[in-house]
């Protein structure tokens, strides 16, 4: 039953653009709305069929090809919700009436996508599972395009379609080779033995990069922050937000079918993973622009995903199975909390860029005054991204951390090591995350406009008020009802380790007091704050200027000098690159400041090995003279060539 309630969600899911189309071009706003309920209605199936699932209901679909279980709900509870968040935000922020051309098509493609990636946790059946892969993909492409008309976003997508071709190209070399050792296409746990373990390490690791590049993994990353900067907003909060944690999802589903995981599997993952964690967010830090800076903030969420899952398989290898669910369960909880917190994120970053007509952070600022609202909304996934209670971020690195904890304590073994590492690494991403919001925050949200365009904005309309006033209500619920959390996820965990009857051993129920009583302490003192206030008198008089008499936007710390301190401290990753002005007389003429830190995979390994690659290949178009028998001697060339190998090979 849950399982056909998920996969008639996905159906509707998929149709919606189709059922939109068919209310009619002539009447915009009535197909935005049809096409938002009908995806709307689909979600709320798909949702429901993982809280069933959740809560103990796993069963199968079609002979097997299809099945809904507790892991794969964890994954599909977030598509769900934060798919219908997007839908409902897209009705003012992507209104059909305002782009007649790029809506309808939009609207496919993102219901497309969203269906497709539903499948995707469904499947187990390998084709069935690339065949959903591939939809997804395409979706997700048109997707990230629907405003094609701009270079930027035609590049994006192209660095999108090659970087989904290469991920699909290891997926099936993954499942060619685990057919060939099965000899079936079911996704199913393999029994000890039947597989050798060199097979196994040649599946995990065209997994690795495969389901790696999907997710964003460092160095597989490069598609995913021109994507996320170029695609509209509420596509950016899907990619972001679930999109790419179908790689994380692959990963930890392969691993559960393959027996007795080498401890190789876990330290690749975990450097991995610490690697994604800090390196993101040191680029994050070094970004003007507000929806790149996001999007490597998903980099450093993945990482601590990566991170949760290689301490979990290192544990379950040295025999600590506490540790190992301590830690999953902590990656596990990580996925839906990424996906509700970035999601937040990015619909507010959505709203203040509509309002303003700009990414740039240095031309914004003083936005909380005429958008109080959103920039409430913001501040609470900026408190909930960086780990800090009573909301949800601090639930599951908190046990991560209790895993790192664990693993230390009990010492010894390269296990010890790796932990003793990745638990700084931890702490010091927390530390940076920290100071990356409080940039965006206070450069933002706080001060004084800087541009006219900062100074004429309003708040953001209901429908986009309204999911992400829900996504943020969401991540005070799993904060404060953290004690009903350790039955599904011991659930999940269970079917990737293949441990029946385990659940964390975690304090949830202390979890969620804690996360109360700081609740009631800031009511606490909001509420006294605002008493004395009242009852207080005001005095006034002229503000001391410290100095300067007519102070303006500009003398306000930017983005770059807010971080300037931490960028250089990153510089042998980062290598930033700066212009500054020329100031050559006595008094000089107006001159600027500029700063850029590139991506260094990407700018400074992919794009100009891409680039010679090219000029390589032009060179070679001397071949292509245009005459018949220049064509036929390459062909009886090749011919004797074959022979020749041919001959020599018996």
């Amino acid at each position: 039953m849950n399982t056909g309630l998920a996969a008639l969600g996905a159906l509707l899911i998929g149709a919606s653009g189709l059922v939109a189309a068919c209310a009619g071009n002539a009447a915009p706003a009535l197909a935005d709305r049809v096409g938002a309920g009908v995806l709307g209605a689909g979600a709320a199936l798909a949702a429901l069929a993982a809280l069933l699932a959740l809560a103990g209901g796993s069963d199968t679909l079609a002979g097997g090809v299809l099945a809904l279980d507790a892991l794969s709900a964890v994954f599909l509870l977030p598509v769900a919700v934060l798919g219908a968040a997007c839908a409902c935000y897209s009705l003012a922020y992507f209104p059909a009436a305002a782009h007649p051309r790029e809506a309808p098509r939009l609207r496919a493609a993102f219901g497309v996508a969203t269906a497709g990636l539903i499948v995707v946790l469904l499947a187990r059946h390998s084709f069935v599972f690339l065949a959903a892969w591939e939809v997804m993909a395409i979706g997700g492409f048109f997707a990230v395009t629907a405003e094609e008309r701009q270079r930027e976003v035609r590049e994006a997508g192209f660095l999108y379609l090659v970087s989904t071709r290469a991920s699909a190209l290891c997926l099936l070399a993954l499942f060619a080779l685990l057919f060939a050792a099965t000899g079936g296409p079911a996704l199913s746990p393999l029994a000890p033995g039947r597989v050798s373990p060199a097979l196994q390490s040649a599946a995990f690791a065209l997994a690795l990069v495969g389901f790696g590049l999907k997710a964003g993994l460092m160095p597989l990353h490069v598609w995913l922050p021109p994507a996320h900067a170029a695609a509209p907003t509420h596509v950016s909060a899907l990619l972001s937000g679930v999109l790419i944690k179908s790689g994380i999802y692959g990963i930890v589903r392969v691993v559960s079918l393959l027996p007795d995981a080498p401890a190789w599997w876990g330290e690749s993952l975990l450097v991995l993973g610490v690697i994604s964690a800090i390196l993101g967010v040191a680029l994050a830090l070094a970004q003007h622009d507000l929806k790149r800076l996001l999007a490597y903030h998903s980099i450093e969420n993945i990482g601590i995903i990566a991170l949760g899952l290689g301490l979990a398989l290192l544990a379950r290898d040295a025999g600590r199975l506490d540790v190992a669910l301590l830690a999953l369960g902590g990656a596990l909880l990580h996925v839906v909390n990424h996906a509700l917190f970035k999601g937040l994120l990015f619909l507010g970053a959505g709203a203040v860029i509509q309002q303003t007509g700009t990414r740039a952070l240095d031309a914004l600022g003083g936005v909380a005054k005429r958008m109080p609202a959103t920039a409430l909304c913001f501040a609470v996934g900026a408190v909930a991204i960086v780990g800090l209670p009573p909301l949800n971020g601090f639930v599951s690195e908190w046990l991560i951390y209790s895993g790192l904890l664990r693993t230390i304590a009990a010492g010894g073994g390269a296990v010890w090591v790796l932990a003793a590492l990745a638990a700084p690494g931890l702490a010091l991403t927390g530390g940076l995350a920290l100071a990356c919001f409080a940039k965006v925050v206070g450069v933002v949200f706080l001060g004084e406009a800087r541009e006219p365009a900062a100074q004429a904005t309003r708040e953001a309309p209901a429908a986009m008020l309204g999911p992400m006033c829900a996504l943020a209500l969401a991540c005070a619920a799993i904060g404060l009802g953290a004690f009903a959390l350790g039955a599904p996820l011991g659930a999940a965990a269970q079917i990737a380790l293949g441990a029946p009857g385990a659940r964390p051993d975690a304090p949830f129920a202390a979890l969620s007091l804690l996360a109360l009583a700081l609740v009631v302490l800031a009511g606490a003192l909001g509420l006294a704050l605002r008493w004395r206030l009242r009852r207080s008198p005001r005095p006034s008089g002229p503000t001391w200027d410290c100095g300067y008499a007519a102070p303006s936007a500009r003398m306000q710390y930017s983005a770059s000098s807010f971080a300037a301190t931490l960028v250089r401290a990153f510089a042998f990753a980062l290598l930033p690159r700066a212009r500054p002005p020329q100031l050559a007389a006595v008094f000089p003429a107006a001159s600027s400041f500029h700063s850029h830190v590139p991506d260094a995979v990407l700018d400074g390994l992919v794009l100009p090995a891409s680039q010679r690659l090219a000029d390589l290949l032009g060179r070679l178009r001397v071949l292509q003279r245009g005459s018949v028998h220049a064509y036929l001697l390459y062909v009886w060339i090749a011919l004797v060539a074959l022979l020749a190998v041919s001959g020599a090979s018996r």
